[in-house]
């Protein structure tokens, strides 16, 4: 699934196209606003929040999550686009460019943003990011294993599991471990910022430093392979609060070790 980074370079790809111009042409594939049509009027701005997106125009705004297949790309009038037609969901033209949101995982027309981005945490990208507010909400579940805390977008908006599992390694923390047994919540809060920005504008995402393909990860993916600090096997697991919601797991038994 997409994580913060890959969303806010969508937004701004979708900015540059689309803000401060007048649609030419809008289609929204979905029958729920099938008589929904903004052509002639201006897209006001565009924005990320956390995992989601924004389009703003006039009182509304288109928001977007794109899960698991998602993807918003942009493509010259004419230019023939890289899915299939079919796969498109949401199609916004100006004169100068068109953008096609596909296989969005949701998309809504909403009057009030807080209906469907309300909820979120501190946003690791975003000018609300708040680091105290990122810990106490952490905090707030201290019995919480730090794996399912990270990924809860309440807490802070904008990891996913590529990001939980690098800085549950970085910080030699088993994802398993409570949120009260994992020391300094703000050094944990403070790498997951510091890792996230280095990434926002990158097309690949890289945790090592080393930007070689097969050296941009510690642990995540890498089950069965040696760690690269210490030569332990990468071991692998499931994590959630509940059979239907777990996501996998990679860490070194032993730069991680579990807790007591």
């Amino acid at each position: 699934m997409p994580e913060g980074d890959t969303v806010y370079r969508a937004a701004n790809r979708l900015r540059d196209a689309l803000e401060g111009r007048v649609l030419t042409g809008c289609d929204i594939r979905v029958p729920r606003y099938a008589t929904v049509d903004f052509t002639g009027r201006t897209v006001g701005s565009v924005a990320s929040r956390g995992k989601h997106l924004l389009i703003r125009v006039g009182e509304f705004s288109i928001h977007s999550h794109l899960k698991m297949e998602g993807n918003w790309q942009v493509y010259a009038p004419g230019a023939r686009w890289g899915r299939p037609a079919f796969q498109a969901r949401a199609i916004l033209s100006t004169e100068r460019a068109i953008a096609v949101g596909f296989e969005l995982g949701v998309l809504d027309i909403v009057e009030n943003e807080d209906e469907v981005v309300g909820y979120l945490g501190p946003d690791l990208l975003g000018s609300d990011w708040t680091a105290a507010g990122a810990v106490a909400n952490l905090q707030s579940d201290p019995a919480r294993p730090i794996g399912l805390a990270l990924l809860d977008q309440r807490n802070l908006a904008g990891l996913g599991n590529v990001y939980r599992n690098e800085i549950c390694f970085l910080r030699g923390i088993d994802p398993r471990t409570p949120v009260e047994d994992c020391g300094d919540i703000g050094k944990v809060v403070d790498l997951a910022f510091r890792t996230i920005t280095a990434n926002k504008d990158r097309s690949q995402r890289v945790t090592t430093g080393d930007r070689r393909a097969g050296h941009h990860f510690w642990v995540y993916g890498r089950e069965n392979k040696p760690c690269r600090r210490c030569g332990t096997t990468i071991e692998f697991g499931m994590l959630g609060d509940n059979p239907l919601e777990e996501r996998q797991i990679y860490y070194c038994p032993y730069c991680q070790p579990q807790p007591s």
